[in-house]
This record gives structure tokens, C-alpha cells and sequence, in this order.
């Protein structure tokens, strides 16, 4: 469970942002089971549904939809909903979507995997990652996103269940280890993909 900024509980979907592009889940089908504050049910037997529908939110998420595509950028519909025994809201997103993350996972992983594995220059980790064409002057040779997710991976504010950082070290053997953790954790049948492949799809999933 994350908060996002407007306190907000932040629950990921089993579906993927292509998935939910194509077809926005009902209210019932993107329900959590309980309540990820209080842990109430949310369709207890007998009862009335704790868990209520409230109403949607746009979201917008940046990145590659696929290793190989070029950035984009989407807006997806996240599934809001209010629990009735405590009052807390919470906002049911895809797989990849994080809270207070422009970006998705999946982008993040594989941005880190450019990096820290490939030796990839942070120039040509933001033209593969980032959809935006107009840049400021420091773009050209650099980006202060990717070396922020590095330091976030490193503080264990990203992929904290997934990823165990260095305790020290460069930015760039933090991103290495933490895209090394998620192309690990991607599913077996990946193992023939490239690494950052498999830290794209690994990362979707990562917690």
C-alpha cells in the first residue's frame, strides 16, 4: 500500500496499462478485497459492500510501453474508492503505475537497467525513457530524473521489497543492482531477453 498526495491509499491492479487502456475495469472488477487501511472486507458475506465505488481519476503515465517502443505518454482512469468502516480512499491503478510517480515502474527499471547494466550514457537512457522533445540546456549530456531514482533505490523509497542497495557506492552500481534484483525477478520464461528486457517486465510487478 503507498499514499499519494492527497493521502490517498494506492492499491496496484493485476492488470498491466495495456490491459486497462483497452478496457477499463468495472467497479467490481477493480475492488481490493479488503481495505488496505483497516483490512475490513470489502464484500463481506451477508453484508453490505464496504468497499464503494468513487468515481475515477485521471492519471497520467510516461515511458515505453515495450522495451523496443519509443516513449509515450498515456492517461489512464484509475478506480476510486471510499471505505465505509474507516473513510479512507483509496485509488486502484495498473501493475506499473506508482504513487507520486510520473513514470512507470516498468520505464523506471528499464531507465535504470540502460544505466547501470548496459552503460548506457544518461542522454541516451532519457531519449529511450522520456517522451518529451523539448529540453532544457543540462539535458544534452545529462539526467537528474535518473540519478533521483538511483538515490531513491538507494534510501529504499523504490523497489523496497524487490531491490537490496549497495550500503555505498556510485549512483550508477546502486542502478545496477537494483536492475540486476528486477531482470531476477521477471518470470523465468524471460531468461533468453536481454537484461534490460527483463528488467522492464520485472519491474511492472516490483515492490
Amino acid at each position: 500500500m503507498r499514499k499519494n498526495r492527497s493521502g490517498a491509499s494506492v492499491v496496484q491492479s493485476l492488470l498491466d496499462i495495456k490491459r486497462w487502456l483497452l478496457w477499463l475495469p468495472t467497479v467490481d472488477e477493480a475492488r481490493p478485497g479488503c481495505c488496505p487501511a483497516c483490512r475490513a472486507a470489502s464484500c463481506p458475506v451477508g453484508l453490505a459492500i464496504q468497499l464503494q465505488g468513487h468515481g475515477t481519476r485521471a492519471r497520467q503515465v510516461s515511458g515505453p510501453a515495450a522495451p523496443d517502443a519509443p516513449p509515450g505518454l498515456v492517461t489512464i482512469l484509475a478506480r476510486r474508492y471510499r471505505c465505509a468502516p474507516c473513510g479512507a480512499v483509496i485509488i486502484v491503478v495498473p501493475s506499473e503505475v506508482r504513487g507520486r510517480r510520473v513514470y512507470s515502474a516498468s520505464a523506471i527499471g528499464f531507465a535504470l537497467a540502460l544505466w547501470g547494466l548496459a552503460l548506457a550514457t544518461a542522454a541516451e537512457v532519457r531519449r529511450r525513457v522520456c517522451p518529451a522533445r523539448i529540453l532544457g540546456g543540462d539535458a544534452a549530456t545529462g539526467w537528474a530524473t535518473l540519478r533521483r531514482w538511483a538515490r531513491d533505490v538507494a534510501h529504499r523509497r523504490l523497489f523496497p521489497s524487490t531491490v537490496e542497495p549497495p550500503s555505498f557506492g556510485p549512483l550508477r552500481d546502486v542502478a545496477a543492482s537494483a536492475a540486476a534484483a528486477l531482470a531476477a525477478s521477471a518470470d523465468p520464461t524471460t531468461r533468453a531477453l536481454p537484461l534490460a528486457h527483463r528488467a522492464f517486465l520485472g519491474a511492472a510487478h516490483a515492490a
